[in-house]
């Protein structure tokens, strides 16, 4: 369906984001992607996406996407379902007013399909993100962070739909920074570290509540041995350590 083979990826003159990352997606396969924030996940799911080209390497297959970006640009005046309506119709979706209802009942979505994007809650506009990316029944499924912001019903839906988009025969490659979160509904589970990729071993993981200098909590996942380093650097540069969970025993 979609192989990826030696891709790298700067910007501009910047240092390389990616490097040497090779990645195969076959019909049917559930590909999670790990790392910590800033490793690289959103960068690499856009150029499988197609959204973003490589700097060095190829990209070869052609399948049709569904994506779902970091961040849904939800300050429009649109209702969900025009805002469906019209993606569904660039896309030559049938039937597109049954089948975005339809998705943003199974949702739940806060207001129904005339709730206006401006309007919605974080959770609710992701809810919306996900039905657009899901509209089409595209080939691939590529998804970024899908979980984030989402009510615990919610997440039972979006599981059922992956699963369905797998039984149908679609690729589904996601990223999220919690290795056992990606390990429950991931077939292969990859790791982005040091700007490449490689397959998540099942060396026991730390999971690291972080605050930085502004304030915001970051959240990450790394092996255990490498947790007390990581931990060493975020303290040198002004973050401070909210929370550690570590396996049991380790």
């Amino acid at each position: 369906m979609l192989r990826l083979a030696g891709v790298g990826k700067r910007y501009g003159r910047g240092a390389l984001v990616l490097t040497d990352v090779n990645l195969e997606i076959a019909p049917g396969q559930v590909i999670g992607v790990v790392g910590a924030n800033g490793s690289g996940k959103s960068t690499l799911l856009r150029i499988v996406g197609r959204l973003s080209r490589p700097s060095a390497g190829t990209v070869t297959g052609k399948p049709s996407v569904g994506y779902l970006p970091d961040r849904f640009p939800a300050a429009s005046r649109m209702t969900a379902l025009g805002y469906l309506r019209h993606l569904g119709r660039i896309s030559n979706v049938s039937d597109v007013d049954k089948r975005a209802a339809e998705l943003l009942e199974r949702l739940k979505l806060a207001g129904g399909p005339g709730a206006r994007l401006r309007e919605l809650s974080k959770g609710n506009a992701q809810k919306v993100a996900l039905a657009q990316a899901l509209l089409p029944e595209p080939e691939l499924l590529v998804l970024d962070e899908p979980w984030s912001g989402l009510d615990p019903a919610a997440h039972t839906v979006l599981a059922e739909l992956l699963a369905e988009a797998k039984e149908r025969g679609a690729g589904v490659v996601f990223a999220e920074h919690r290795d056992e979160f990606a390990r429950a509904h991931a077939t292969g589970v990859f790791e982005l570290s040091d700007r490449t990729l490689k397959e998540s071993g099942d060396e026991p993981k730390a999971r690291l509540v972080l605050r930085n200098p502004g304030g915001r909590l970051i959240t990450s996942t790394v092996p255990v041995n490498r947790s007390d380093a990581v931990l060493l650097q975020a303290l040198q540069r002004g973050w401070s350590v909210v929370r550690v969970h570590t396996p049991a025993g380790k």
